[in-house]
């Protein structure tokens, strides 16, 4: 009969829990490389999905509109190419200090007193 010293137990337990946290690795690279590839934004979209952005005439204002439904009055079309798509991006801040007219024209929004 072998004896087994607190040294050779020791070693296995260490292996087994080496074992173990490889597999959970492995585990986890399937699900990485899901992530990375769904081409999901880690910014936040200015609209959910089957939703298109509009613009409230004369002001700084928007809301979102189910795609196929016409924009509410008081609202309109954001212009072809200048639609904002993430919270922050080049459009969205552009927006803040822009507008339409009744018009349709692009108009420059008066600063606001309080800053």
């Amino acid at each position: 009969m072998r004896r087994t010293g607190r040294r050779d137990r020791a070693a296995r337990t260490r292996g087994g829990g080496r074992t173990g946290r490889i597999a959970v690795g492995l585990a986890l690279v399937p699900v990485t490389l899901a992530v990375l590839t769904t081409g999901c934004s880690l910014q936040d979209a200015i609209c959910g999905g089957g939703e298109y952005p509009v613009l409230a005439v004369g002001s700084a204002g928007s809301a979102c509109v189910p795609k196929g439904e016409a924009p509410p009055k008081g609202y309109a079309r954001y212009p072809k190419g200048e639609v904002p798509e993430h919270v922050g991006d080049k459009w969205d801040k552009y927006w803040e200090t822009h507008s339409v007219d009744e018009n349709g024209r692009v108009i420059d929004l008066p600063a606001d007193p309080g800053e």
